[in-house]
Formats: C-alpha cells, sequence, structure tokens
C-alpha cells in the first residue's frame, strides 16, 4: 500500500473517531507535525510510528514481504 493511502485511511479514521490531530499527537507520542505529514502522503513513517498511530486508531497494521527475483 502507498503512503498516501495509508495516510487517507489514518485522517479517514481519526475523523470517525473525532479525534483531532493535537489529540491523536498527545495519545499515541507521534508528533503533530509528523502525523500531518503522513495524512498527506508527503510523509514516510517508520513502522514504529505506524504501529503507534494503528493502536491508537484501532487498526491493524499487516507487513506482506514478498520474494524479489
Amino acid at each position: 500500500m502507498k503512503i498516501d493511502k495509508i495516510g487517507k485511511l489514518i485522517r479517514e479514521r481519526r475523523k470517525i473517531l473525532g479525534i483531532n490531530q493535537k489529540d491523536l499527537s498527545e495519545i499515541s507520542g507521534v508528533t503533530q507535525h509528523s502525523i500531518s505529514n503522513i495524512e498527506t502522503g508527503i510523509g514516510n513513517p517508520t513502522l514504529e510510528t505506524l504501529t503507534k498511530l494503528c493502536h491508537v486508531l484501532g487498526l491493524k497494521l499487516n507487513i506482506e514481504i514478498r520474494d524479489v527475483e
């Protein structure tokens, strides 16, 4: 999944839950600037950052590893 799609999903879930970026930042420990960048598709979050956000938002992070030959 591309980062812009991940950001859109995070933004949509945050809005469904009625959480603003500032509150999500305080709860997750991820900076508001990073959340904004992720939601707009310009950030490149680490797995740790995505895990923190998914935990707060009730989302599940699945990683699929594909063989590249």
